[in-house]
């Protein structure tokens, strides 16, 4: 039987920190760079061990969701060595524990590459955010270039059993799930990308958006 979302990041807490190590060393820069756009109340959707508290600014007002309460005990652990006002709660990002327009940023790192159904969940991001509030992504996402896709496509096959899918298109899935698109920026190749979007600011405007795009 298969694990649940839940059990799999549970039982990958584990190891997240090993199996991500290094990336801080390609990343960090361009992951401080985008954290510092954050405005407002923040929404973190996916804590996992907390490695990218670090990049945060020092003011910033957060609240991070995990749906693993492993992931959320080891980063507790990392926020309180960072200190800041970060508030933690074991919620799915498929159905978020949070009212209408509660936040004015959501930031998400290589989180929806794991949520199970990306397009839901970015509706509940949309839903959570305060109109013209902004959505930054740091997401690895399905090349656009031939010999990559296949070799993504393959390897998925393999890393959905216990991580994440290798292969989705995050840009599609974000203007099917409402958002204005801002931005896109290559990190790597075309595999991992920095996306800034934005909710627009009344129904009116987003119907109009939904036809352009």
């Amino acid at each position: 039987m298969p694990l649940t979302a839940r059990e799999k990041w549970d039982w990958l807490s584990l190891t997240y920190d090993w199996m991500t190590f290094g990336e801080d060393r390609r990343q960090g820069a361009e992951k401080r760079r985008l954290f510092a756009k954050i405005q407002g109340r923040t929404l973190l959707v996916a804590i996992g061990t907390g490695n990218d508290l670090k990049y945060l600014p020092s003011d910033c007002n957060l609240i991070a969701i995990d749906i693993s309460p492993r992931m959320i005990q080891r980063g507790r652990t990392k926020a309180r060595r960072e200190g800041g006002n970060i508030r933690m709660v074991l919620t799915d990002a498929q159905r978020l524990a949070f009212g209408d327009q509660t936040f004015d940023t959501v930031l998400t790192v290589c989180t929806f590459c794991s949520i199970p159904d990306p397009v839901q969940g970015l509706q509940e991001v949309y839903r959570v955010l305060k109109p013209a509030g902004q959505l930054l992504m740091f997401e690895h996402v399905r090349s656009k270039i031939s010999p990559f896709a296949l070799i993504l496509d393959v390897m998925t096959f393999l890393t959905r059993k216990f991580g994440p899918d290798l292969n989705r298109d995050t840009v599609g899935n974000v203007l099917q799930a409402g958002f204005r698109l801002e931005r896109e920026e290559n990190v790597y190749l075309d595999i991992v990308k920095i996306i800034e979007a934005v909710k627009y600011q009344t129904p009116s405007e987003a119907r109009e958006g939904m036809r352009e795009a």
